[in-house]
């Protein structure tokens, strides 16, 4: 079975040979002493992505992925890494220049997104806004929608504070992006000061006074479908996870492989 895996796909979340070929040198290496690993990374980031994509549990994983333990189990050694992120940043960097641009993007829109949370604990707050019980999802993207930076709260917590978090991560990540667009629920005296300090720029794109229904707005409607790219990845859809870095290894894993997908086959 194995050796057929390699050679067809079996579901439309699996790797191409020309995505396995771009992340294969990111895999960990084996170590000199011990057990010899016999684990097949392509195996694991198959299943891992058939897991975001269609939404199942890890206990329903098909059994040709192997024991859904040892996936699990990798899944989180592996963000513990960071190798879920240094894949996607890796994947955008060469979609940004596939297009034409800098790999590192100078300007970006922010927003926000709150989405039910099934499993309980301190993790969760209540949106009043929107009636929603769950997390808030604060992300940063680049002018084309790819995805910057997320930072995962309970949805009590305020856009405008939520986004403090996403500025100290660009800064660190993305030191030449200076220029952030946003709507009004980022115009707050204490996100304004803290972006001057840094040398951000936040600029405020509103709705005007006479606006009657619905209306694109411009640079905001990147933020929104970049969120509608997120959606069509169903373990998504709501937040599945107990833990936060959980659930960010799997915004992580849905995004990245967007890009994979882009740049491997334009």
């Amino acid at each position: 079975m194995a050796k057929i895996a390699k050679k067809t796909k079996r579901y439309p979340s699996d790797l191409t040979d020309e995505e396995w070929e771009q992340i294969a040198p990111l895999m960990p290496k084996p170590g000199r002493r011990g057990r010899r690993r016999e684990v097949d990374f392509r195996e694991v980031i198959n299943a891992v992505r058939y897991l975001v994509r269609s939404g199942c549990g890890w206990r329903m994983l098909p059994i040709h992925f192997g024991p859904w333990q040892t996936v699990y189990g990798w899944f989180r050694e592996l963000a513990r890494r960071f190798l879920f992120q240094t894949i996607h940043d890796v994947a955008l960097m060469l979609d940004r220049e596939r297009a034409g641009r800098q790999a590192s993007p100078t300007a970006g829109v922010i927003d926000s997104q709150s989405v039910k949370a099934s499993a309980p604990g301190a993790h969760r707050g209540y949106d009043a806004g929107k009636k929603i019980v769950g997390r808030k999802r604060h992300i940063a993207v680049d002018t084309d929608g790819r995805l910057l930076m997320v930072n995962l709260t309970p949805a009590d917590i305020s856009d405008s504070a939520g986004a403090q978090a996403i500025l100290d991560g660009i800064r660190k990540r993305w030191p030449w992006l200076k220029h952030l667009f946003a709507d009004g629920a980022y115009d707050r005296l204490k996100l304004m000061d803290k972006a001057a300090y840094l040398d951000f720029v936040i600029e405020i794109i509103r709705r005007s006074d006479d606006q009657k229904g619905f209306e694109v707005l411009p640079r905001r409607w990147v933020v929104e479908r970049t969120f509608g790219w997120m959606t069509r990845w169903r373990r998504l859809v709501r937040d599945y996870e107990q833990r936060i870095d959980v659930s960010h290894a799997m915004i992580l894993v849905a995004m990245g492989g967007n890009l994979l997908r882009r740049t491997a086959h334009p």
